[in-house]
């Protein structure tokens, strides 16, 4: 396994918001663990929709967003070790293509929430040709601020599904947590999505 994530030049809480910031109108599900965090930090509001388990959970939940809201952009963010326990999900966007979804994998080749142990990431597992290879054309590889700033109108933007592994520094940051009341969540993002008459 490689420490290489250590001198990666992006950072993930910078990426988180301008991501956030790139379009203010796109629906965003956060994976559970860093991705919450850095999206908490970037400034929480009600479109973001943060996932406090359910690990491999936040590509299916988008996908599925983005099947219900064919109008409305959809962004996941998630990590490299929730991406590669629900990998499968990747092959059910491939098949169901949904116009309007971008998946980011902010890719730290480790796994934050138990320690930074390094994922498979580290060494030979290429997250973007696995999804190339399940069926998401649209795949590729970020890896310093010249290539996210290339890539960010095809992120909010472009026709998807949308793919990018977005490689970001290994280091410790401290917790900015979402609110961990989950009716409230739930609540929240309804309303924005749907107008206060739906809670």
């Amino acid at each position: 396994m490689s420490d290489r994530a250590e001198s990666f030049p992006l950072h993930r809480r910078d990426v988180a918001k301008t991501l956030l910031n790139a379009r203010d109108d796109s629906l965003i599900v956060t994976g559970l663990g860093s991705t919450n965090w850095d999206f908490t930090a970037a400034g929480d509001c009600a479109r973001i929709f943060p996932l406090w388990g359910a690990m491999g959970g936040a590509v299916p939940m988008g996908l599925g967003l983005a099947l219900a809201q064919p109008s409305k952009r959809v962004l996941v963010c998630t990590g490299d070790g929730e991406m590669l326990m629900g990998i499968g999900a990747l092959a059910t966007v491939a098949v169901q293509a949904p116009k309007n979804l971008a998946i980011c994998v902010f890719d730290n080749e480790r796994y934050g929430e138990t320690g930074m142990q390094t994922t498979h990431t580290a060494s030979v597992a290429d997250l973007a040709l696995t999804a190339q290879g399940l069926g998401i054309k649209n795949a590729q590889v970020i890896a310093d601020e010249d290539a996210l700033a290339a890539n960010l109108d095809a992120i909010v933007n472009a026709e998807g599904p949308v793919f990018r592994v977005i490689k970001v520094r290994a280091e410790p940051l401290d917790f900015v947590l979402p609110s961990k009341d989950g009716v409230h969540l739930k609540n929240r993002f309804r309303a924005e999505l749907l107008g206060p008459g739906a809670v």
